[in-house]
């Protein structure tokens, strides 16, 4: 202490009570939701905000006593195969009818995935979560979600080759490409690529293509629980030879188009300097305006290996590729090209209607004397068909429900089509959207066949090995280890009932 006792006494109550750590003279509110003496006002459980949208896995039936390595069945496709005329001449027998038959079969094939708790997550959730259920619910639902995928989209079967040689041009406005020559090369995608490349959206939320961090799936080494491997096609085709285009000034666009690939539901494009094309754009269609260099750090196309990845051995064929399968007989309608980037969209007959879908139903039952029962679309095929449909080339069809009893004159804004009516049938066919839909492809349903005597009860069925089931794997590690499984294989007894149209342009 100096000479002025009182004075050095005071500054130093001073700073002892403006330290938090020591001497204060009362509680207050502290400055962070982590400091200071305050409860945590945590709610439990944890929010579950993803979706599980699994239609396809919902509605088909799922059936067990598979064994055996595949599914095997014969179908008899027609009675009559001359049109042997049936009159007779007194005293005469008939003339005599052949059959025709099909062969098929499908593989099983085991799907699942794992998951884990550490002993510190476990020790450290209590009285918040239980972790470990929550791990074994997360990953059944993980793999309903991939099921759903394959059910739809899995492909051990159409080989979709070596993507088309690009058709590229460039126009001199409208882009920042500069004065250089320019290499564009293209992949088809099938759905599983699709899906992976542009988001999915099942299972996630936020997802969306962005072409900076984006990766299409060639061939894909998997690093297994196990810690063995398995190498597998991504379902996307082998990509193309280059195409090039020599741009002039500094605002040029680049066009660009491919003969479409059957199996693709969409089209990635990689554009740069030859042996530097970087990924730009994905379409879902056969055709592409550029309007601006790739980012420099996207994927090249030279990571892409020089090899058709379009089938997964460890896929069974889902729905849209027994329909694309060679021989299936199904409705298979390619939109034709059109005008570069923009394509040709849905086409309205002017009648309430939809050309292509009129001409899928009249060959339907001029082919097989059936009618879809439902029409699978993405978000955006529904909006464009509503337009089309309600539009009505100048004259809406509209119905206004008003309550009499309403204390205002608002009226609820906005029409959509539910359903289609089948002219030729008579049928009413619900239009459902589905999650993993790519846009500019739709997809025709047949649940019920108009058969006789068929012996089919489910026109599409999973037959199943063993259904979904639980493996709590030994410890081998201070963690523990979960699977959810399941082994079989989508038999559907009528590919031909099926339909595909595709290339579809928005619009």
């Amino acid at each position: 202490m100096g000479a002025n006792t009182t004075e050095e006494t005071l500054a130093l109550l001073k700073v002892a009570q403006s330290s938090p750590d020591d001497i204060i003279k009362s509680f207050v509110q502290p400055g962070s939701a982590t400091t200071g003496l305050q409860a945590y006002n945590l709610e439990a459980p944890s929010k579950k905000l993803y979706p599980v949208l699994t239609p396809l896995r919902n509605s088909i039936a799922r059936i067990g006593g598979g064994f055996a390595s595949q599914a095997n069945w014969k179908a008899i496709t027609n009675i009559n195969v001359g049109n042997v005329r049936a009159g007779v001449a007194e005293g005469k027998r008939g003339g005599v009818i052949t059959h025709s038959q099909s062969e098929y079969f499908a593989a099983f094939r085991g799907f699942g995935l794992e998951n884990n708790v550490t002993f510190e997550a476990n020790y450290a959730s209590k009285n918040f979560e239980d972790v470990k259920a929550l791990a074994v619910a997360t990953t059944l639902e993980a793999t309903m979600v991939q099921e759903e995928r394959l059910i739809l989209g899995g492909n051990t079967s159409v080989s979709m080759g070596t993507t088309p040689t690009p058709t590229v041009s460039n126009a001199g406005t409208g882009g920042t490409f500069t004065a250089a020559t320019w290499s564009v090369i293209c992949v088809a995608l099938g759905l599983q690529a699709y899906l992976d490349t542009v988001g999915v959206n099942n299972g996630s939320i936020g997802q969306y293509f962005d072409p900076t961090t984006a990766q299409v799936p060639g061939q894909i080494t998997r690093t297994n629980a196990d810690g063995t491997t398995d190498t597998f096609g991504g379902g996307s085709a082998q990509k193309s030879a280059s195409a090039t285009t020599t741009t002039s000034g500094s605002t040029s666009v680049i066009n660009a188009s491919v003969t479409p690939v059957a199996g693709a539901v969409g089209y990635a494009w990689y554009v740069g300097a030859a042996g530097s094309e970087r990924l730009a754009a994905v379409t879902s269609i056969n055709s592409v305006v550029l309007t601006a260099p790739a980012n420099g750090g996207a994927q090249l196309a030279s990571a892409l290996a020089a090899s058709d990845n379009s089938t997964s051995a460890l896929d069974f064929d889902g729905l849209m590729y027994q329909a694309w399968k060679s021989g299936s007989n199904a409705y298979i309608a390619t939109q034709a090209t059109g005008t570069v980037g923009a394509g040709t969209p849905l086409t309205s007959d002017g009648a309430g209607g939809i050309v292509e879908f009129e001409q899928a139903f009249v060959y339907f039952y001029n082919r097989y004397r059936l009618s879809p029962t439902k029409i699978y679309v993405s978000a955006q095929e529904l909006i464009n068909i509503t337009k089309k449909v309600i539009g009505n080339g100048g004259a809406p069809l509209l119905k206004l429900n008003a309550n009499i009893n309403s204390q205002t004159n608002a009226i609820a804004a906005g029409v959509v089509v539910g359903s289609y009516w089948n002219k030729v049938t008579g049928q009413e066919v619900p239009l459902v959207v589905h999650p993993n839909m790519p846009a500019g492809t739709i997809f025709f349903y047949t649940e019920k066949l108009p058969y006789p005597l068929s012996n089919v009860s489910n026109v599409a069925q999973m037959l199943m090995r063993q259904d979904y089931y639980q493996l709590e794997w030994p410890l081998r590690t201070r963690k523990y280890e979960y699977g959810v499984y399941a082994d079989g294989v989508l038999q559907h007894y009528a590919p031909f009932s099926m339909g595909i149209l595709t290339n579809i342009a928005n619009g």
